[in-house]
């Protein structure tokens, strides 16, 4: 079997020492904002435009930028974390699909979410402190536990 990759951006957005997650209405499971990066976006851009459209929020990312540049090259924003997940795998354990996702913590000015129209509604999102996330760390993905609690000491410490 061929796998396909995608490339997609994640924020984990934080607000007041807590990291926003909703349950995932397609995939059914607790997860930050974020999806598939358009063909002429870069993954920081779409980051920001994915945060946005789902969150209705405007996200400072929290993201290191080498200080590289030529006339021919520049920095962009890089992600906290590089990951390769398995989004379909058959019953013989074959990868069918995978997304390729740049990571990103973004701190917001509010907690007030305000989702573009045809996103989820801004109620099944909901704010997780560090505690919130350990107390129900058996209804989240461990990876989505233990970045949530990343992020949100990376930005408290800002």
């Amino acid at each position: 079997m061929e796998t396909t990759r995608h490339f997609v951006a994640t924020v984990y957005v934080v607000s007041d020492g807590a990291v926003a997650l909703h349950e995932h209405d397609k995939l059914g499971m607790w997860l930050p904002a974020g999806g598939h990066v358009d063909r002429d976006e870069l993954p920081h851009a779409a980051a920001l435009r994915e945060t946005r459209e789902e969150l209705g929020l405007d996200v400072d990312l929290v993201a290191p930028r080498e200080a590289i540049e030529s006339e021919t090259v520049r920095s962009i924003p890089q992600p906290q974390h590089f990951l390769l997940e398995d989004i379909n795998v058959d019953a013989n354990g074959e990868v069918g699909h995978q997304h390729v996702d740049f990571i990103f913590y973004g701190e917001a000015p509010s907690r007030d979410i305000d989702p573009e129209p045809g996103e989820q509604p801004a109620a099944d999102w909901s704010w997780f402190t560090p505690a919130d996330l350990r107390d129900r760390a058996e209804q989240f993905p461990a990876d989505v536990v233990e970045i949530g609690r990343r992020a949100i000491e990376t930005v408290s410490r800002r």
